[in-house]
């Protein structure tokens, strides 16, 4: 996508409410949409169009949010966003674990949906660009992975080897919800996806170390019963 262009999103929702809302919505942001009432519409639409970014309900009919999230990720690294029920705490995990970036609860603020796509088109042309992975300069930190060094705010902070590792990944995917599961096979192998004491006890020393107020946490952000968010602060 050139920067001049604006970018494409693609919002599938069986409700023509929703969608409706959506597309004039981000059209009036000066995002090109297109919408799809089910998977299936989607994956032919997407056949002669490319979308920048994703946006899907889970419950559908036909083929639903999941297997849309699965399909699109086989083929693609655009972000997705999924759009579901609160209490859907499982179907947000498995979309997560599906490809899916991030979600957010219905009902939903217009506003909380649209500073998703932002972080999100920002995190997808980030990532396209050519980066020295020898220092992650992002927000208020700066992490040298050679020397094992973490700055927050110009301040140096001390980590165990293991909470080093668990900063470097949050901190290569900002702002976008990371599962239990996917943490711990990250940084502790996926042998240990069963054991979510390791997060809790780590995270709460990478708190202790990194946040203004560990009680309540600005950079590593839970999210109930999924995971956790980073947050690194200052983003323009």
């Amino acid at each position: 996508m050139a920067a001049d262009e604006k970018p494409n999103i693609l919002v599938v929702d069986d409700e023509p409410q929703i969608t409706r809302v959506l597309k004039t919505t981000l059209a009036s942001c000066g995002y090109s949409i297109r919408t799809a009432r089910d998977g299936d519409e989607a994956v032919q639409l997407m056949k002669q169009w490319s979308p920048d970014l994703l946006i899907t309900d889970l419950r559908m009919p036909n083929v639903d949010g999941l297997a849309l999230c699965r399909h699109v990720r086989a083929k693609s690294e655009m972000p997705i966003i999924v759009l579901s029920v609160r209490g859907e705490e499982r179907s947000k995990v498995e979309a997560l674990d599906a490809g899916a970036d991030d979600y957010v609860t219905k009902p939903f603020s217009v506003n909380e949906l649209l500073a998703r796509v932002r972080a999100a088109l920002r995190r997808s042309a980030a990532a396209k660009k050519p980066q020295s992975e020898e220092v992650i300069e992002i927000g208020d930190f700066r992490i040298d992975l050679e020397a094992h060094s973490v700055h927050v705010r110009n301040r140096e902070v001390r980590l165990t080897p293991k909470e080093f590792d668990l900063l470097v990944y949050l901190a290569r995917h900002p702002a976008k919800v990371i599962t239990h599961r996917a943490l711990l096979a990250a940084v502790w192998g996926a042998t240990s996806t069963e054991q979510p004491e390791y997060l809790r006890v780590f995270v709460g020393h990478l708190r202790k170390k990194l946040e203004p107020e560990e009680k309540t946490p600005r950079y590593i952000v839970t999210e109930p019963w999924v995971g956790y968010r980073f947050e690194p602060g200052n983003e323009q």
